[in-house]
């Protein structure tokens, strides 16, 4: 069940909301834990077994974690053994499928004519997110950073929300503790609730559907085919596409929060502003990028521990964000291309473009397109004709494709999508929201805007969320 969907918008959200409204605030958190069990279903209801999996999980991790928060002793043993149950799941269900391909490749390579089979069964729906607050929870416990939570149905709602269950943000238990615990739900909350859920939509609909449009309309033609401006052009839809499909689901998440009575974090602070990479990584996907720095870098060593073993950790890091994405090699190459860029702007780059930001904004302009094409085509081969049409100079002379016709057709038919996300790719629309908020204007807008979504919903004029897939 996606959030974008007749079913939910229509059926499953008002349903809930009326029972959740109605029960007394000792039972609420019990009401959103089986809430969110029954989205879940819904969305494994082909894969039944993957529900029964969240349950186990769910049940273990908080049975482990009161073993740690109780015993001081065997904490330690109990952390690492919930570590690895977590991340077992996620290796077999994600990962294992691309080491058993590595495994062919190395015996191929020496010799050795055994072709295990391949092993890649559907990914179970937000196993990469709620895994992720599952360990956190566990270190933060160790830790002593927060105590253990001893309801079950408290421990349950945390893991298994439906605003952010399957997409985010990463919500780690010691910034949502009080809130499992003591919550407010007031009409403002409600109101700024709808009012960002409606924005997200609009930002998922009108705005991602439309332009990823582009980008499937490139596959379909197929890369050797495409001239260089609509190579770029490709890229800059689909850049648009994955900010606004996911910023738009980050809104939605936020803004079911409020209606519920939690503050979900931000997830995105316009990124496409940035004037560098480092700064990018800091406005994009927060979430992600706090939980790798707070369980992975730092424990590390961070940067305490000279530069050279400052870049290394800054590698894992990366390679492991690329490997959280995919397990593919496109995305080992995404994450590492994410790291040289950041460590170019370490080495004193940065700080050019700190003192000039102009240089930056066009450095970005480049620079955000390229990795997202390594995120976007999975096939390495596929990545290198993609590059040919790019930088046509790089191959044969005959390489470079101009058809007259392709980029201006195209160009017309996802100019105004194109135009639109850069536009609120800025800080123009928000900042004129903010300051007619209160306004009817602003209402009228917002009203525009959801019945706008429901049409194209209607019509069918809807893809799936990008992230879904990780």
């Amino acid at each position: 069940m996606v959030f974008s969907s007749i079913v939910f918008i229509s059926k499953f959200l008002p349903l809930f909301l009326l029972l959740y409204g109605i029960c007394p605030f000792k039972w609420k958190n019990a009401c959103l834990f089986i809430g969110s069990l029954i989205f879940y279903f819904y969305g494994v209801r082909d894969n039944p077994f993957y529900l029964v999996l969240f349950l186990f999980s769910i049940v273990i991790n908080y049975l482990i974690g009161g073993l740690i928060g109780r015993s001081r002793r065997k904490s330690k043993k109990m952390l690492a053994m919930g570590i690895a149950y977590n991340f077992s799941w996620l290796v077999l269900f994600k990962y294992l499928g691309f080491l058993m391909q590595i495994l062919n490749q190395i015996l191929n390579a020496f010799g050795i004519s055994v072709n295990i089979p391949p092993y890649q069964p559907v990914l179970p729906v937000g196993i990469s997110f709620y895994t992720f607050q599952a360990i956190s929870y566990l270190i933060d416990v160790y830790r002593r950073k927060v105590p253990y939570e001893s309801s079950l149905s408290g421990f349950g709602m945390y893991i298994s929300m439906f605003p952010q269950l399957i997409a985010g943000p990463i919500v780690t238990y010691s910034a949502m503790r009080d809130q499992i615990k003591k919550r407010r739900i007031s009409f403002s909350m409600i109101e700024e609730g709808l009012r960002e859920f409606t924005i997200g939509l609009g930002m998922k609909v009108l705005i991602a559907n439309q332009v990823g449009g582009l980008w499937k309309d490139i596959e379909t033609i197929g890369f050797e085919s495409v001239s260089t401006p609509l190579a770029w052009l490709g890229l800059i839809a689909f850049s648009l596409q994955i900010y606004f499909d996911f910023y738009g689901y980050s809104l939605m998440a936020k803004g079911l929060g409020y209606i519920l009575g939690f503050k979900l974090p931000c997830n995105f602070a316009h990124p496409y502003m940035s004037t560098s990479m480092t700064e990018f990584w800091r406005r994009w996907h927060i979430t992600l990028g706090s939980w790798f720095r707070e369980y992975v870098y730092i424990p590390l060593g961070g940067n305490r521990k000279g530069f050279c073993r400052t870049l290394w950790n800054l590698l894992t890091v990366w390679l492991l964000t690329g490997l959280w994405h995919g397990a593919s090699w496109n995305f080992i190459l995404w994450g590492f291309s994410l790291f040289f860029l950041i460590f170019i702007e370490k080495t004193g780059m940065g700080k050019i473009l700190e003192r000039h930001p102009m240089a930056g904004h066009i450095y970005m302009l480049f620079s955000i397109p390229l990795t997202w094409m390594l995120f976007a085509i999975t096939d390495l081969p596929q990545i290198a004709v993609y590059i040919h049409r790019l930088f046509p100079f790089l191959g044969k002379p005959d390489d470079f494709i101009y058809y007259a016709g392709d980029y201006l057709k195209y160009g017309r038919l996802y100019a105004v999508s194109i135009c639109t996300g850069l536009v609120f790719a800025t800080y123009i629309p928000r900042n004129l929201y903010n300051r007619w908020k209160n306004s009817p204007v602003s209402a009228a807008v917002l009203l525009a805007v959801f019945w706008g979504c429901i049409y194209c919903i209607k019509k069918g004029m809807d893809d799936p969320f990008l992230y879904f897939r990780f």
